[in-house]
Formats: structure tokens, C-alpha cells, sequence
């Protein structure tokens, strides 16, 4: 029973939590089972937990079973109804008994749950909930028209292939020679293949880049293992293409380095634009401490060592641009923290709803039942029961505004760089705040004016993210800076966004790259910088370290 009460621990909120589920799974000491078994059942289990919570309350299961808390009880009427291997525990354990002796009354309640929402069969309910079939491995629509709808668009596994080991070819004739190839993405996301069929794509925008089916599984392969291949989103593989340093130039810096991916994928750039035969050199930073352990070993792994020097614990901003080396740095890779809203995923694993605990357990300090009181209700994990209220509403919208005033402390930074001549910004959110308003503000900024810095205008982008169709969004830049209409609209086509869930296969994203001016004809119209203190990250609510990705080692999945 190990695994539920340490997959109930993550349905828990705390005041002390801190990282994406993911990192804080994955970074566990504790754990007697794999984090790959403990996560896969959490995600599971938080994209049924509005019916199962619904389920267990209806059935007054925590009234009888007073052993079980809120959430281990969706965890084990999960299993007991929903999976396909049932509760993993002995016959005879207290608690799986305590559930099975209840499988009439839950069941008939799952039941009621699934025809009030209007689905005919649990397959079609477990369809629209986005959780795994019964018949694994097999994407089935929930109607002809479904794959119309964006948001019924499989995720794929995106792979890219590190060209600082091995080359694309290489990796077609060995770790991928089973395969079959695909024309284009939206075959393949459409193709219902098996858990043992291979199929993959090869990506058009960026080199090296192959997507396979989403349940593909590469973990256990000898390239992955010895860091030949990389899974890494589609989206995270922009920010490195749309810098596209020049070794020429000088070194590149890396101001939020972890987990390392992006560093890695910056570095195998480098390395293949070099012709001149000098050892290109990237610096990374990284504030935490155990973040640049993780990030140490990723460019280990990847062969990446010789190019990247690690400086763990250090803060991007505490740097003196003025002093060597950081005065000699040519070109910027900034990913700050953010929201997180545009990760795949996200959605499912921060709204995670626990049954009312109605038992009868004493209060603390009181030897009476509790009242049922709508004052009293202990709801969520991670996020709220129903529609976000209005206070959760300004909430978000208080920490969207302390992310794009961080964020945009760290933009006016990186424009302090003496010999800087690019840099690349990017998040993994879908909120404007954190996008094309930081992006709007900085441009009007005294940094900005002062070292004249400009967008990467499309037409001067490489062919890959110049091709790119979603770009920036005008209507937030006519929203928040001055100056003529046409100009503010190459403003906005200079900035790219991905969107999660579209035939795309991408996650949300957002990135954009400034230059330095040539062709300056007037005045930047400057914003007065010295009114109102920029927050510093550690004042900011909720997550500290939110990235695209987070890499779980040489032997996990996400």
C-alpha cells in the first residue's frame, strides 16, 4: 500500500511546496517506489478527481471508512474501478478492504456521475477526461468530429537528437531503424498505433527534431541512456534556433540554465555552425544550488561539458555586466521563471479536487462533530473545486503582475551587456503579461533607449522560426505602447507563439529576440524606470523555478 499513501502525499497541499509536481516527484528522497509509478498515478488520478471525488462523497464512503482520508480514498476507487489491474495491494490489507466491501455503492455512484455529465459509456467519459484507455496505447476520438477541436489533439513525444554525439542519420539506422516514417504530424497524431507499432516524424522547422506517438516510451534505449537523444518539446528547441549565435561574436550566456536542455541544445548549435575551429564557450547560471546539480549532470550526459561552464548558485542578476568575463558575453538565452500556463498537463495536475472529509474525526481542540458549513469545506489540492472565484481571480492576476515585473527586471539587465548584440526571450505561458506586454514595456524602457535595442524583425529571422504561422499578438502591443500602427504591428509579427493541444503538437509557449539598433532614426519614446520597486522573485507567490520541461534523470520518463 506504500504507493498510495506516497501518491496521496502529492494530492496534499502544503505551505511549504515549492517546484512543478513533476520536480518534486522526481526529486524525492523519500520514496520507496518508482517516481515514474508514483506520478503516472497522480496524473491519472487528478484528471478524474472532480468524478471520483463526487463518486466517494455520494456513496458517504469517508462517513463508513473512517481509516481512509480524502486523498487515499480517490486513489483506491480509482484503481478499484478504473484501472485495469485493479488496487495494488494484498487481498486481505484493512485498506483495499475498506473500499472492495463498497463496490456495489461506488460503482452505481461512478454510474449516476458519468450519465449526468452526459457520456453513454465510461470510455467516451474517460476520452473526454484525457485519461488513459483501458485499451492502451490506441488514440480514439470521442466523436468523428473531435480531432476539429483543438484540445483533442494528442500530445506527441517529441525527441531531439544531440548532435554533439551522434547525427540525425545515425539515430534513423539505429535507435529509430524499426521505424516507420510519417509524411507530416498531423498523420501521425491521427494514426491510431499500438503500444508495440513505431512510427515517427521528422519536424520541418527545427533540425534534428523527430516526434513520435505519445505513447512512446525511449528510457530504457541505449541512446537515451547515454544522452545521444533528448526529450525535449518542440516549443523548448525555439529559443536556441532563434538566437542562432555566432561564434565569431563571442560567448553566450545562459541566465536561467536548469534544468538544461535549452543550454544543451544552444551548445550542439554552436558546435555545428563552427568552422573556424575555435571552442565556442557558453556560460549557464543557475541560482539554486540542487538545480545546478541537476543541470551539472545534464550537460555531463550530453556531452556538452567542454563547451558549458556551470555557475552554480549564481544570480543572473547579481552579475556586473562591466567585468570580465561577463563583458565579453555576445549573446543571451533568458528563460526566466513564469506561470507555467502553457505546459502540457498543467491544467490537469494543478486542479486536482478531494472529497469533502464529512466523518465525524474531531476538531483539534473540540470533542464534537464538525457542522457541514459552507465556511468549512476543506476542498482542493493544488487548486480549486469549481470555477476559479473571484478572489483566486486576483490572485493569478497579482502574480501575473509580479512575474512581468521580475521578468522584465531581468530583460533590462541582459540589455546592460556591453557587447551584447541578441538576445533571446521565453516563456512556457499563454498569459500576455509574462509575453507581449514585458515585451511591449522593456522596448519602451530607458535600457532599451540607451543601448538602442530593438525585435528580431521576422524577416531577419532564420528561416525556421521565420516560417513559423502563430506569431505575437498586435492588439497587446496597440494596448501598451505608443508609436505608428504598421511599426507596432512588426512588433507583434516579430514574436512567436505556440499553443497547446492543436495539431501543432506543441505546449505554450512564447518567445522573442532582441537586437541591438542600426537603423535608429528618433528618440524611443522611455518610460520613467525609478517609479515603483520591481519585485524580487523570492516576494513571488506560488512556485519558485517553473520550467517547460524538468529532466528526471537517465532512467525516468515524464
Amino acid at each position: 500500500m506504500s504507493l498510495y499513501h506516497e501518491a496521496a502525499q502529492f494530492l496534499r497541499p502544503t505551505s511549504a511546496q515549492t517546484g512543478s509536481l513533476q520536480s518534486r516527484i522526481f526529486s524525492s528522497t523519500s520514496l520507496k517506489n518508482a517516481p515514474k509509478q508514483v506520478f503516472a498515478l497522480v496524473i491519472e488520478v487528478s484528471k478524474w478527481s472532480e468524478v471520483l471525488s463526487e463518486v466517494v462523497e455520494n456513496s458517504r464512503l469517508l462517513q463508513h471508512e473512517r481509516k481512509l482520508s480524502p486523498s487515499l480514498a480517490i486513489l483506491l476507487v480509482h484503481d478499484l474501478l478504473l484501472s485495469h489491474s485493479g488496487i495494488a495491494a494484498p487481498l486481505h490489507h484493512p485498506l483495499r478492504e475498506a473500499v472492495t466491501r463498497h463496490r456495489a455503492r461506488l460503482s452505481a455512484e461512478l454510474t449516476r456521475a458519468r450519465l449526468r455529465r452526459g457520456f453513454q459509456s465510461c470510455d467516451a467519459l474517460r476520452a473526454h477526461l484525457g485519461g488513459e484507455s483501458l485499451n492502451k496505447g490506441k488514440f480514439q476520438p470521442t466523436n468523428p468530429l473531435a480531432l476539429s477541436s483543438p484540445q483533442h489533439w494528442p500530445h506527441p513525444r517529441w525527441v531531439r537528437v544531440n548532435t554533439l554525439l551522434t547525427s540525425l542519420d545515425e539515430q534513423l539506422q539505429s535507435t529509430f531503424a524499426d521505424y516507420q516514417r510519417i509524411d507530416t504530424l498531423r498523420d501521425l497524431l491521427r494514426k491510431r498505433t499500438n503500444a508495440e507499432e513505431k512510427v515517427l516524424y521528422i519536424d520541418r522547422h527545427i533540425p534534428n527534431l523527430i516526434a513520435l506517438a505519445p505513447q512512446a516510451d525511449l528510457v530504457d534505449t541505449v541512446a537515451y541512456r547515454n544522452g545521444l537523444i533528448i526529450l525535449q518539446d518542440k516549443a523548448s528547441c525555439f529559443p536556441a534556433c532563434l538566437l542562432n549565435p555566432s561564434l565569431e561574436e563571442g560567448p553566450c550566456l545562459d541566465a536561467c540554465a536548469a534544468p538544461g536542455n535549452k543550454t544543451t541544445h544552444l551548445a550542439a548549435i554552436i558546435q555545428n555552425s563552427n568552422t573556424s575551429g575555435k571552442r565556442g564557450k557558453i556560460w549557464a547560471c543557475e541560482r539554486d544550488f540542487s538545480r545546478s546539480e541537476t543541470l551539472r549532470r545534464m550537460v555531463a550526459i550530453a556531452g556538452a561539458d567542454q563547451l558549458v561552464a556551470i555557475k552554480a548558485g549564481q544570480d543572473f542578476l547579481s552579475l556586473d555586466p562591466s567585468k570580465p568575463p561577463w563583458n565579453q558575453v555576445a549573446f543571451l538565452l533568458l528563460d526566466p521563471s513564469c506561470s507555467g500556463s502553457g505546459i502540457v498537463g498543467r491544467d490537469n495536475i494543478e486542479v486536482i479536487t478531494l472529497p469533502r472529509d464529512e466523518s465525524g474525526t474531531p476538531a483539534p481542540s473540540k470533542k464534537r462533530k464538525r457542522k457541514r458549513d459552507a465556511t468549512n469545506v476543506p476542498a482542493t489540492s493544488i487548486g480549486e473545486q469549481h470555477s476559479p472565484s473571484p478572489q483566486r481571480e486576483s490572485k493569478v492576476a497579482t502574480r501575473l503582475t509580479a512575474l512581468a515585473a521580475f521578468q522584465s527586471k531581468l530583460l533590462k539587465h541582459a540589455f546592460a551587456f556591453p557587447r551584447a548584440s541578441k538576445i533571446a526571450y521565453s516563456t512556457c505561458s499563454i498569459h500576455a503579461e509574462e509575453n507581449e506586454l514585458v515585451v511591449a514595456e522593456v522596448l519602451e524602457s530607458i535600457a532599451a533607449q540607451q543601448g538602442q535595442w530593438r525585435l528580431l524583425r521576422r524577416h531577419e529571422q532564420v528561416a525556421e522560426m521565420r516560417d513559423w504561422h502563430i506569431r505575437g499578438n498586435p492588439d497587446y502591443f496597440f494596448q501598451a505602447m505608443t508609436g505608428k500602427p504598421l511599426d507596432l504591428k512588426e512588433n507583434a509579427d516579430a514574436c512567436l507563439r505556440c499553443e497547446k493541444g492543436t495539431e501543432d503538437g506543441t505546449q505554450g509557449f512564447f518567445v522573442a529576440a532582441f537586437v541591438k539598433s542600426t537603423d535608429a532614426n528618433g528618440t524611443i519614446n522611455a518610460r520613467d524606470e525609478t517609479k515603483g520597486a520591481l519585485i524580487s522573485l523570492k516576494h513571488i507567490g506560488g512556485d519558485e523555478e517553473t520550467d517547460d520541461e524538468e529532466w528526471e534523470g537517465l532512467s525516468e520518463t515524464y
